[in-house]
C-alpha cells in the first residue's frame, strides 16, 4: 500500500495507463493478425487497406508512448516487406 497521497495518485494513474496500454496493444495484435490473414489472398485492395490501418495504429501507439518508435518502424517495415514478397 502507498504511504503518501502522491503515491496513491501515482498508483491510480499507473493503473489507468496500464489499462490503456493493454487495450492499445491488444488492438494492434488484432489488426496485425487481420493483415497477415489478408496477405496471401488475391484481394489487393483489402490487403493494402489493412496495411494502412496497421501502419496508422502503430504510429499512434508510438506517439502515445505505448510502444517505442523504433518498434513501430520495425514492424511497419517488416509488414510492408511481407506484402512485397507475397506478390
Amino acid at each position: 500500500m502507498p504511504n503518501t497521497k502522491s503515491a496513491e495518485r501515482r498508483m491510480r494513474s499507473s493503473a489507468r495507463k496500464q489499462q490503456r496500454n493493454h487495450s492499445v496493444k491488444s488492438s494492434l495484435h488484432t489488426l496485425e493478425k487481420k493483415y497477415l490473414r489478408a496477405v496471401p489472398g488475391d484481394n489487393k485492395d483489402e490487403t493494402t487497406a489493412a496495411l494502412g490501418k496497421i501502419n496508422s495504429a502503430l504510429d499512434k501507439a508510438a506517439k502515445k508512448g505505448v510502444i517505442p518508435k523504433a518498434t513501430a518502424n520495425r514492424k511497419k517495415s517488416r509488414l510492408a516487406l511481407r506484402l512485397k514478397t507475397a506478390k
